[in-house]
């Protein structure tokens, strides 16, 4: 079955709304003819040469057919975003449990039995586009709702907080970030001395640290992360009741993360990693999944939590708002053009429905300016609405006229309001009770450039984070400041930051000063500094379980890559009940071998290699399977590729399970058959009995396994540093 004939079965399968804008996107769509013509229609006789004077002259101008082909060619490229440049989407459906009508009058959260339409798009914030998936760097999540009051754009992140409380140090942030301007050095991270500079000269940025230093920034796959919409908003009723409003996504697989050295070499053996786990795993019928969730506060409780619920760079921890899950998204088709779709779509925080209002949140006020003025750049003009992937499914009608690429030819003389001349009647839109109504918000005098003392402490949700980590999380935040600041060049930008570390956890930042070369932390240096409040507030918690990323998802292995290791001899009688439990179970199975083709069995039975170990490292898969067969096993030991991707994976503390002989592999690590205890994660199992069809033991050996990939990582795994992968 081909590509467009899979997409087509599933929009078929879609019902309830979910393919509204599908049908609308269709009428968009073409398909490959047995001709081609030119943009205005003409058909094209001959597409390798161009029209010349004599077979040897030189080329006519008037080859209307070579000018329009190779215009069009130098004019396909428009502007990357600046930020979130490097993206990848998907459509699918959102339907809400149960009406919110108690809090909320936006339309798509009322009935359950409509789904909305959605179109999401995942994205990295500091590379170009043609920079790796796997850069330790915050996670763009926005979703564009089609909702029949017109679109409504949840744009956030993967990360609850930010880096900066006030819009217009945007710039600055971004600028601090991006490649240093002398060089275009380094790409897509932030591990360079400008953006150090910057941070640890805004001690506001403390907490977005911690979460970017943490496994949080370096997702196992874009279906494994959660996303947030950062900022307090409104839900406001049918009766213009009002509740603050945090919004959360928790994807149903869990939120697992990848090994700082994996994520490295990921980048380079396959920088789309990401991007490509997303479009197999929808095209596989694995439908990405996430719940979302709301942290409904009431008006009068605006001020009952010691910190500023519009203060961007905080949270509002679940253990004193309880995250309450109201529906469900689903993602189940990739784009058809990726240019069309997941480069043209335009997300914007001011593209809300009634229901859904703003607050004085100062970024998000920023951002409400920022995305208009930023896609009339990218997209040619103010028409970017109209690009298919763009509009709404609902009618839409406005005054609005002209401009680049308008697409929408309105009849009659009238374009403006009011108006009396359409039908004789006067027209006037003013001050009705339909439609989007801002909530009525009383405003404090007077106009001040000031920032409120409630946004002064910077430190406290920044140790609650650190606080609420499991032992080998710290490890990792502590390795990430290690290894970022270890890359700024000037001493002064480490120990500012250290500084100001001291200031979260004492040990954290002697821990992190460590391998630095500079002093030892200094508190009282960083509470010196300008830009420093020494200002706290009282948490009623010193801990939030929910922050750490242990034990989250459903605790199946569903989509999980297992690599099958074999070589000629592997005994496939006792792998084959092994295999079948593992895929029963949801995960997907390579068998990767010394080279393509086929290897033979212990009992001249040939097993198709779906990959090889260079092809295929280790860091592509989250598990490792080595099976029984003396031969198979014995000529693995001796190839140091096989060697390599055991080791490797051990280092990355991944799920790994040898079988009878299979042990050999692990006997540099001084495992064997009679080692206890093993290592954590590590399955060691006798070649099991299969004769007479008794799959017993193979099957205790598979759910063994698969009780220890379901633990995504054993980050507790002992030394792993002495290993040389």
């Amino acid at each position: 079955m081909t590509q467009q004939n899979k997409a087509a079965g599933r929009r078929q399968k879609t019902a309830n709304g979910a393919n509204a804008k599908q049908e609308q996107l269709d009428t968009f769509t073409t398909e490959n003819a047995p001709l081609i013509t030119t943009n205005q229609g003409v058909q094209i006789p001959d597409n390798h040469n161009s029209l010349r004077a004599g077979v040897r002259g030189p080329t006519l101008l008037e080859d209307f057919i070579l000018r329009e082909k190779i215009t069009h060619f130098d004019h396909e490229r428009i502007p990357e975003r600046v930020v979130h440049a490097r993206g990848a989407a998907a459509h699918g459906y959102f339907e809400v449990y149960k009406s919110m009508s108690q809090f909320t009058c936006a339309d798509f959260l009322q009935d359950p039995a409509v789904k909305t339409p959605v179109f999401v798009r995942f994205s990295t914030v500091a590379g170009s586009r043609g920079s790796a998936d796997t850069v330790r760097d915050v996670r763009g999540f926005a979703v564009k709702f089609y909702t029949q009051q017109g679109n409504y754009d949840l744009v956030g992140n993967n990360i609850p907080v930010f880096f900066i409380q006030d819009a217009i140090k945007f710039p600055d942030l971004i600028h601090s970030v991006k490649a240093e301007p002398h060089n275009e050095i380094p790409q897509a991270a932030s591990a360079h001395d400008t953006f150090w500079d910057f941070a640890s000269l805004m001690p506001e940025s403390t907490h977005m640290l911690m979460w970017a230093m943490s496994d949080r920034a370096i997702p196992r796959s874009l279906r494994m992360m959660e996303g947030f919409g950062i900022h307090t908003f409104r839900f406001i009723n049918a009766r213009g009741e009002s509740h603050f409003v945090k919004f959360h996504w928790k994807p149903k697989l869990g939120i697992h993360g990848l090994a700082w050295d994996e994520a490295q070499k990921i980048a380079g053996k396959d920088a789309d990693f990401h991007r490509r786990d997303l479009w197999e795993a929808i095209e596989n019928g694995d439908f990405p999944e996430w719940e979302l969730g709301v942290q409904l506060i009431p008006n009068d409780k605006e001020h009952a939590f010691g910190f500023d619920l519009l203060d961007p760079t905080k949270i509002i921890p679940e253990e004193m708002v309880p995250v309450q899950r109201i529906g469900r998204m689903v993602l189940n088709r990739n784009p058809d053009n990726f240019f069309a779709e997941t480069e043209q779509v335009a997300f914007h925080p001011g593209h809300v429905v009634p229901g859904i209002d703003f607050t004085n949140d100062p970024l998000l006020q920023g951002r409400l300016f920022s995305y208009t003025d930023t896609q009339i750049s990218r997209l040619g003009g103010a028409n970017f609405h109209e690009i298919p992937i763009n509009k709404g499914v609902c009618p839409f009608h406005n005054f609005q006229r002209d401009g680049m690429h308008r697409m929408t030819i309105a009849r009659g003389q009238v374009a403006y309001e009011p108006h009396s001349l359409v039908d004789g009647k006067d027209f006037r839109v003013d001050g009705g009770s339909a439609g989007f109504q801002s909530f009525p918000e009383d405003l404090e005098p007077p106009k001040v450039r000031r920032r409120s003392p409630s946004f002064d402490d910077h430190f406290t949700q920044a140790r609650l984070f650190f606080n609420s980590q499991s032992a080998p999380e710290k490890e990792h935040i502590i390795a990430g400041f290690r290894f970022e600041l270890s890359k700024c060049e000037v001493p002064a930008v480490r120990q500012r930051m250290v500084d100001n570390l001291a200031h979260v956890d004492e040990k954290l930042a002697r821990r992190v000063a460590e391998p630095l070369g500079i002093n030892a932390p200094d508190a009282k240096a960083a509470a010196g500094r300008a830009g420093f409040r020494d200002h706290r507030i009282t948490m009623s918690i010193e801990e939030s379980p929910a922050l750490s990323m242990m034990d989250t998802g459903d605790g199946s292995i569903k989509t999980r890559k297992i690599a099958i290791l074999v070589a000629d001899g592997v005994d496939s009688a006792s792998l084959r009940p092994i295999r079948e439990a593992i895929e029963k179970a949801g995960a997907q199975c390579k068998v990767v071998g010394p080279q393509l083709g086929t290897v033979a069995s212990a009992s001249k039975r040939q097993l198709e290699v779906d990959a090889t170990y260079i092809n295929m490292p280790s860091i592509m898969f989250d598990a490792v399977l080595v099976p029984a067969g003396a031969q198979g096993a014995e000529a693995m030991s001796r190839n140091g590729d096989a060697v390599h991707f055991v080791l490797e994976a051990y280092k990355h503390c991944k799920a790994i399970c040898t079988v009878g002989e299979g042990v050999q592999l692990l006997s540099t690590l001084g495992v064997d058959a009679d080692t206890t205890p093993l290592p954590a994660g590590v399955i060691v199992a006798p070649t099991p009995v299969t004769n007479l069809g008794d799959t017993t033991a193979a099957t205790q050996i598979a759910q063994d396994f698969i009780a220890a990939i379901a633990k995504h990582r054993h980050w507790d795994r002992a030394n792993v540093e002495s290993v040389p992968a």
